[in-house]
């Protein structure tokens, strides 16, 4: 073994790249990925990652494999070994491209050339439903720069709006809910951007959500199932009534698929941004049987009525309470009781309560209590009838208007202090004597109305009702265009970001760090060129800025610090240690912009 190491030689080191398009491809289109190999035999030396790739962007550069050999031919041994580098590379623009040569250890290697064309449509033969899907349909999502946009949802991910009777009478209790579903390998977040639109209905947001995944089978696929939100809605009036479902944002991780020359098909996990909505629903609305009895109390659900009174004997002039509570499920908050004035004796005074509601809002209902504490006031000794009271509502499962009844009460009531009646007539009384005159009276007097002190009264509001008005109209002018009171503000608003991407700095999160850096740099630049997130693309913002008169260098530097947060957002943990720098390079870039879009418009204004 001594004799055979001291006779090995090592052949001399040499450098290859090759090019392959993504999973089994032939052709590159726009949106994909594709991956050049570098082959390094026998050096030690690995290559540097490079900068930029013409016509793509760098994603992930690695070592992906090793080998090493030994050869023996008439006594004498030599030994090579080789190490795979994986350049992954997304395309981005159309067009023939030229990459290398790469000079590794002092060794160049060869070049190697591609075409980039538009996006393909073609799916990898044997592949999964799930691969083809979240890897080779270009077109699913918008941009490969900004947020992702899937609609309402596609294959693998999406959500469903329900609702538990598309026929209902006004006022009844529906349930509408949204469900996801989907088949990536993990949810990490969920979170509504808007809240639904639900025109012509008053809604109770229920908090019992679905805490756990569930599993189910549609359309032959298996999919993960949760119920994400859940509302109790109450229609307000009759007709076709459209509940808009609204946006949710949905953080996944996607499976992205590629070959490795050593290990053969891998896969690393991308974390993937979605914009999902779900489907609206259109609910028909009937009005209420007619006709409705006279005492309806407006209550449309089960319900029932009881009452209290703590005792049965009172003085007059003193006052008392009798308590009724209607308790059940439905649009509880809307239940109103009769006019108890007119049912009452009118020796009894009755003064109309603010009801207390309790109400929880479950999976399928609203229900509680509704508390009235009705104050009273006997006018007259004697013994009194305190008569029934009964509540009409309409119960939607009989379709039919229905009655409880709180039971009534005989009272007794007693003389108390003073005279019967006198807490509403009273007794009048007159004093004799007048106050005495202070100072002589005067036969002369000016009436106040013709002094000018006393018209200074009407004329100051009326000034300052004209100026209020001349301001509101100038305000109304000047916010008509929301997009350029949002392009005025956007450096307002980006500050208030980069000021929340500072805390991350201090608390040490870096992912939300990152996360708070884009939404600055990416909406500032959206409000600032009034530009909606769909559009929001590195070549369109570069094309915006030059026509607005921006330098080239300012340009640059916010796609450089777009290029490094992003790449730090996604790479891996060890690179993102320093957000300091990050952070004073996007205040930089945020000023400069803002010095830069001044001082074309005070030069716009000089020439006009």
């Amino acid at each position: 073994m001594m004799l055979m190491l001291f006779a090995m030689a090592s052949e001399a080191a040499t450098v290859r790249l090759d090019v392959q398009a993504g999973r089994g491809r032939r052709e590159i289109g726009v949106g994909e990925l594709f991956y050049i190999t570098y082959e390094v035999s026998n050096s030690e030396k690995a290559p540097e990652k490079p900068a930029s790739v013409p016509g793509g962007k760098v994603m992930y550069f690695d070592r992906t494999g090793q080998s090493s050999s030994f050869t023996s031919v008439n006594g004498k041994t030599t030994q090579s070994y080789s190490y795979t580098y994986t350049l992954t590379v997304r395309a981005q623009t159309e067009g023939s491209y030229t990459f290398g040569p790469v000079t590794v250890d002092g060794v160049k290697s060869n070049t190697v050339s591609y075409t980039i064309g538009a996006a393909a449509a073609a799916s990898t033969p044997g592949g999964s439903n799930q691969q083809q899907q979240s890897s080779s349909d270009p077109t699913r999502h918008n941009s490969a720069d900004g947020p992702k946009f899937i609609g309402k949802g596609d294959g693998n991910l999406y959500l469903k709006a329900n609702v538990s009777k598309t026929t209902a009478y006004e006022q009844e209790a529906l349930v509408y809910t949204v469900k996801l579903y989907t088949t990536y390998d993990a949810i990490k977040f969920i979170g509504a951007t808007a809240a639904p639109k639900f025109e012509g209905f008053v809604v109770e947001e229920s908090k019992d959500v679905s805490n756990q995944l569930d599993y189910e089978t549609e359309g032959r696929k298996p999919y993960a199932t949760a119920i994400i939100a859940l509302y109790i809605i109450f229609h307000q009036m009759e007709g076709q009534l459209t509940v808009h479902g609204n946006t949710y944002t949905v953080s996944v991780d996607e499976r992205e698929y590629y070959h490795d020359p050593f290990w053969g098909s891998m896969s690393v996990a991308k974390p993937l941004q979605l914009n999902v909505t779900p489907n609206d629903l259109t609910i028909n609305v009937k009005s209420l049987p007619a006709p409705q009895p006279a005492n309806f109390s407006g209550g449309v659900g089960k319900f029932s009525i009881s009452s209290t009174l703590p005792a049965q004997t009172f003085l007059s002039n003193q006052a008392a309470s009798v308590v009724y509570t209607v308790s059940g499920t439905g649009n509880l908050k809307y239940v109103k009781l009769p006019d108890l004035n007119a049912l009452y004796p009118p020796q009894l005074e009755v003064y109309s309560p603010t009801p207390d509601v309790q109400t929880t809002v479950g999976r399928t209902n609203v229900s509680g209590t509704a508390r009235f504490d009705y104050s009273f006031m006997p006018l007259e000794s004697g013994s009194f009838k305190i008569p029934d009271v009964q509540l009409v509502y309409f119960n939607p499962e009989s379709g039919q208007y229905e009655t409880s009844t709180a039971r009534g009460y005989e009272i007794t009531v007693g003389r108390g202090k003073g005279s019967e009646k006198s807490q509403t007539r009273g007794n009048m009384s007159f004093n004799p004597n007048l106050l005495p005159v202070n100072g002589g009276l005067s036969m002369t007097h000016t009436p106040y109305v013709k002094r000018f002190g006393y018209w200074l009264f009407y004329i100051i509001p009326i000034l300052l009702l004209l100026g209020a008005v001349g301001y509101y109209r100038a305000y109304l002018k000047a916010n008509a265009d929301l997009l350029a009171v949002r392009s005025r503000k956007a450096d307002k608003m980006a500050k208030k970001r980069l000021r929340k991407a500072g805390v991350c700095i201090k608390k040490g999160e870096i992912n939300r760090f990152y996360d708070e850096m884009l939404a600055a740099l990416w909406g500032y630049m959206g409000d600032k060129l009034k530009m909606p997130p769909s559009e929001l693309t590195r070549q369109n913002i570069s094309e915006k800025l030059y026509d607005r008169g921006i330098p080239e260098n300012v340009v640059a530097q916010f796609i450089t610090l777009l290029d490094e947060c992003e790449f730090a957002k996604y790479a891996p943990a060890a690179t993102k240690g320093n957000m300091q720098p990050v952070y004073n390079q996007g205040v930089v870039v945020i000023n400069s912009l803002e010095d830069s879009f001044k001082q074309q418009k005070t030069s716009g204004n000089e020439k006009s």
